[in-house]
């Protein structure tokens, strides 16, 4: 008999039963590839924006829209993490999609800066918001084991969602305009979030299950929407503030964002000033994203078996050496060469984040401490791209624009030097500070691969 759908033991696939982490995991994807594709994708109309034609906004006040996006996004992530943790991840993706969708439809009828900057800038943004912490700190919370190939599918995904959505905006602002360009997909993108939202269940207690990889003896205990998990997130968030590693991880976020996203929201403008035509442009943006979501995948499950601080190493050096070339030549080889570099870098950077977590905080609820870490990615994910578009307006050239991402990344690569090591909990008896009946059934000490 065939059957399809939620049951007590989790998911009926035809005569297999799924758990239901995975199916958080499939829905997570397509919510991240939805939500977060536009952001990026929108890069490619910065030249036509700047054309005297069009809107004629100089690079600078264009690539402020992208600052005010991602501050906005950065200052409402620690409070997207903690109302994720403590009322539960859907309430907050409800209100997220509906953001969404009033975002993306006045952001197609804009025709001045200011509005850019309001309906781009933040409005889109809260709804962005909204989806990329609690996505990333809800799967954790279905997963004892194996959270590094989860957190691999998911984040790859959205390296993929990227990549399509790059070439659904050049394709729909070529043919059809900019109300087209922001409205279909946000018509479209925004229905999915609303429908996926109804099977994206806060926890496993929610449908009486235990996470993926629980011991068979522990007892399945609801950890959100409740006063305890409310005790839980207060009580851990003050004592993770006193480790260092807790504000160097913040600080790592901020540097290695600022230094890339000055590439991603810039690198089809600097290859068309290069003299590469538009298409070949779109081309190298897509092969940089397509490489990065390999990465992507393969980041969390290495660091989640050789430990979190030696992978990031790895890939944070990997996305500052590279920059080195487009100072050296700009030709269509040398952009190619950078883009598959840069893009192994790149889709490793930002992956490990809620795998280090893991490693250094166990099951505490690091929804709030994620959400802090990407507020310090989507401070320097503004700051970074509106820099580096004043000083090409400045200068005339995008060289220092190249050195003030190689400086930027650098910056990261030694920080990530003084982290502990992933080997050892940061707080291993966080949980003695909480009543009995707000603790988990294993609070002990872990150990992890050695970094």
């Amino acid at each position: 008999m065939f059957r399809f759908g939620i049951t007590s033991e989790g998911f009926a696939l035809g005569r297999r039963n799924v758990h239901y982490s995975w199916v958080i995991v499939s829905i997570a994807s397509m919510m991240w590839m939805t939500s977060s594709g536009m952001r990026f994708a929108t890069s490619l109309l910065i030249p036509e924006f700047h054309k005297e034609e069009y809107f004629g906004w100089s690079i600078g006040f264009i690539t402020l829209g992208f600052t005010i996006q991602w501050l906005a996004s950065g200052f409402l992530a620690p409070l997207s993490g903690w109302l994720g943790d403590r009322y539960g991840v859907r309430r907050v993706m409800w209100a997220g999609a509906i953001l969404f969708i009033a975002g993306m439809l006045l952001t197609g009828t804009m025709t001045t800066l200011w509005e850019f900057y309001i309906y781009f800038g933040i409005l889109l943004a809260a709804g962005m918001a909204s989806f990329q912490v609690t996505l990333v700190a809800g799967v954790t919370l279905w997963f004892k084991k194996r959270l590094g190939l989860a957190m691999g599918l998911l984040q790859s995904l959205q390296g993929f969602g990227t990549a399509v959505a790059i070439i659904t905006v050049f394709i729909l602002f070529d043919r059809f305009g900019l109300r087209a360009t922001f409205w279909i997909p946000g018509l479209i993108g925004g229905g999915l979030l609303l429908f996926l939202t109804r099977y994206f269940y806060n926890e496993p207690a929610d449908l009486g299950l235990t996470p993926w990889g629980a011991n068979e003896d522990e007892p399945v205990k609801r950890m959100q929407n409740n006063e305890l998990a409310k005790t839980r997130t207060r009580i851990f968030l003050k004592q993770a503030q006193k480790t260092t590693a807790f504000w160097n991880l913040v600080g790592i976020h901020f540097w290695g964002c600022a230094a890339h996203n000055i590439i991603l929201i810039l690198m089809v403008d600097m290859a068309r000033e290069a003299g590469l035509s538009d298409v070949t442009s779109v081309v190298v943006y897509i092969t940089l994203t397509v490489i990065s979501t390999i990465t992507r995948f393969g980041t969390p499950v290495l660091a989640d078996i050789f430990g979190a601080k030696t992978i990031m190493f790895v890939c944070f050096s990997a996305q500052t050496f590279p920059l080195l070339i487009l100072l050296v030549s700009q030709d269509v080889t040398a952009f190619f060469i950078f883009a598959v570099l840069f893009g192994i870098g790149l889709g490793g950077e930002m992956t490990a984040f809620p795998i280090i977590n893991r490693q250094y905080y166990g099951d505490a609820p690091t929804g709030t401490t994620y959400g802090w870490q990407m507020a310090g990615a989507g401070m320097g994910m503004g700051v970074g791209p509106v820099l580096a578009g004043f000083l090409r307006d400045w200068t005339g050239v995008y060289d220092w624009s190249v050195l003030l991402s190689f400086s930027l990344s650098l910056t990261a690569v030694i920080c990530i030097i003084f982290l502990p090591s992933s080997s050892r909990r940061q707080l291993p008896d966080w949980e003695d500070s909480l009543p009995p009946e707000a603790r988990t059934a294993n609070s002990s000490l872990g150990l992890v691969a050695d970094d």
